[in-house]
């Protein structure tokens, strides 16, 4: 069943001792003392590490949130009350303790347990878009609902973090929480001084005083942000005493009002290795050793992340116009070498990527040349941004994408798939993917020299392939292989290697085939069309969403250019793609070689058919 209602269930509680991994849910641990809670963490965190480091995912985000986990589902009755995890990468405590700990062996594995929040999963799962920022308005909005309906018993518990709390879409929630008066609403905000990074702004700055303030359960003497808002505030409170915690929580369901619980925790708590993390690199792991928090061997491969970031620090020690924004990631895409040489020219702006295409449009009317870095998937909301406040004006801005196309075991809200349709639609936009170390170093020069509107480059998830020169360059498409005549094979950045691959196989077969890389996708490249209109067919193959991508303008254009030969278009469907690895996924979607040379031979079989 879907959440509205207490699902029925046959578990009983045999005594008191119902604490291990395979018995725990919210009865067993409300029936359990206080004085036995200790030990249920202790196994938490435990398992944690153990299936972690085994699958990799995020460690340091849950180990600091157990025993608040604990408390949450002690004190209010999921799911009839609704439980919303912001972001929803610290939900793995929250996962265990609602009868999902065997899955933990599977964990972001393809049809194994997904890594955030699942409605598929579980009845206690609220929402699983894993975007920062959204539980506040999920709660007012579920809060209305209730209410609307006469189930004004039934309580509503967004968890927010400090780092979710400084982008915009928490500050219009809050200014209408405040406001509206629900009686049985509680925030709990998850203040751990982080995101990735350490929280930055004036909003960081505020909640330091508050945590220096003397903890309580009871409402707070002062004010602050949100009793200006309108909110009860109770704390700070000591996140790892569960005593203390639940008590708060208590006290919060009295107010009668909406009420923030602060609640101060330790990121990576328990785990020597996370707790002491000044890098984060504990935030979101690969394969560790968990005895040393060390990575495994062999995983230490030159990424699409590390080229661009030695690139763009060595190209702004030549530029000094060149600076840098973040949106809470610096070194998640790669910023941190550029930081480190040119402190004053980069800006974390926090979980604000409106705000950081904004702002990088009034750097760029100053007259510098910003960089702004984001993973693909938050550029979506910043579009409106890049369209009327830096493509208007006509702003000489660069935006890389970091994780475009298929980035893996994070699933559906993380893949990079939807960029590429946004950008088609912007005038005066240019968009390259690089399809190696080489020609990424390229076309980020390429990009910062250009002063005539925004600029983006997109590229993967993982390690960067070896290069793959060129044999012949027209215009902006490099030619791959020698011209042929029978199949154009067009492969968008990092889809150019299954593309050769492809070709080889087609050419097995007798076929002539041409494989080219576009360096500059939008505009389309006329020589790309005048290459389409020299072969039977072309096919298009994009890790991106085939609505609105290369292929759909490409075509576009050739039936604009009365050019009849067909354009058969290669990318991820219009659907929200399930976790799994890049490969399994890329082949499930007919992107890897085989799939490649399957699609152009039914496209061929098929004109001759109709011949």
């Amino acid at each position: 069943m879907r959440p509205g209602g207490l699902p029925s269930t046959n578990e009983h509680v045999n005594g008191h001792m119902a604490s291990e991994p395979g018995r725990w849910s919210p009865r067993v641990l409300q029936a359990l003392p206080l004085e036995q809670l200790p030990a249920v963490a202790a196994q938490i965190r435990a398992l944690l590490i153990e299936q972690v480091c085994a699958a990799g995912g995020h460690l340091g985000p849950n180990l600091g949130v157990v025993e608040l986990t604990i408390a949450l589902h002690r004190i209010f009755h999921s799911p009839h009350d609704a439980l919303v995890f912001d972001t929803g990468h610290q939900a793995y405590v929250h996962k265990m303790l609602t009868g999902r700990a065997a899955g933990f062996a599977r964990l972001r594995k393809r049809g194994g347990l997904s890594g955030y929040p699942s409605r598929s999963e579980s009845v206690h799962d609220w929402v699983e878009n894993s975007h920062a920022s959204t539980s506040l308005s999920y709660a007012d909005g579920l809060a209305k609902a209730f209410a609307a309906r006469g189930q004004d018993g039934r309580w509503v518990v967004p968890v927010v973090g400090d780092g979710a709390l400084t982008g915009g879409l928490a500050f219009e929630a809050l200014n209408n929480l405040g406001r509206a008066g629900h009686r049985r609403l509680v925030v709990v905000l998850n203040d751990n001084g982080r995101s990735y990074a350490p929280t930055q702004g004036a909003l960081a700055r505020h909640l330091q005083v508050l945590r220096q303030a003397v903890a309580g359960p009871e409402p707070g003497p002062g004010r602050n942000v949100f009793t200006d808002l309108g909110f009860a505030y109770l704390g700070p409170v000591d996140g790892h005493d569960l005593a203390a915690v639940e008590e708060a929580l208590l006290r919060a369901r009295t107010v009668g009002g909406p009420v923030v619980v602060h609640v101060v925790t330790v990121k990576g708590k328990g785990y020597a290795p996370a707790e002491g993390d000044a890098t984060d690199r504990m935030h979101t792991v690969g394969v560790l050793d968990p005895a040393t928090g060390t990575a495994a061997a062999g995983s230490a491969a030159v990424t699409w992340t590390n080229v661009f970031g030695s690139e763009l620090a060595r190209l702004a020690a030549q530029r000094e116009d060149v600076v840098a924004l973040t949106a809470a990631m610096q070194q998640p895409t790669g910023l941190q070498l550029f930081a480190e040489r040119f402190p004053q020219r980069v800006f974390d702006v926090g979980i604000a990527e409106q705000h950081a295409v904004c702002s990088a449009a009034g750097l760029s009317m100053g007259g510098l040349h910003p960089v702004v870095a984001v993973y693909a998937t938050f550029l979506n909301r910043a579009f409106d941004q890049l369209l009327m406040d830096v493509a208007l004006h006509r702003l000489p801005v660069t935006l890389v994408l970091d994780r475009a196309g298929i980035t893996g075991p994070d699933g559906a809200s993380h893949h990079g798939m939807w960029d590429h349709t946004l950008l088609s639609v912007v005038p005066g936009l240019r968009l390259a993917a690089p399809r190696d170390g080489a020609t990424l170093r390229e076309l980020l020069a390429e990009a910062l020299s250009d002063q005539d509107g925004p600029t983006v480059l997109r590229f993967p998830k993982g390690a960067v392939p070896a290069d793959l020169p060129a044999v012949s360059r027209a215009g902006q498409v490099d030619l791959l292989t020698e011209t042929g005549s029978d199949v154009l094979l067009v492969g968008f950045g990092a889809m150019a290697g299954a593309c050769l691959a492809a070709r080889d196989q087609l050419a097995e077969r007798g076929l002539s085939v041409t494989v080219a890389a576009p360096r500059w996708a939008l505009p389309v490249p006329p020589e790309l069309i005048t290459l389409a209109a020299g072969h039977r067919l072309t096919v298009t193959v994009e890790d991106s969403s085939r609505t609105g991508g290369l292929g759909t303008v490409l075509a576009q254009t050739c039936t604009d250019a009365a050019i009849g030969a067909p354009v058969h278009t290669m990318g991820l469907p219009r659907t929200f793609l399930t976790h799994g690895s890049r490969a399994e996924l890329l082949a499930s979607t007919g992107l890897l070689p085989d799939g490649i040379t399957t699609a152009a031979l039914a496209v061929l079989e098929a004109a001759r058919r109709a011949a």
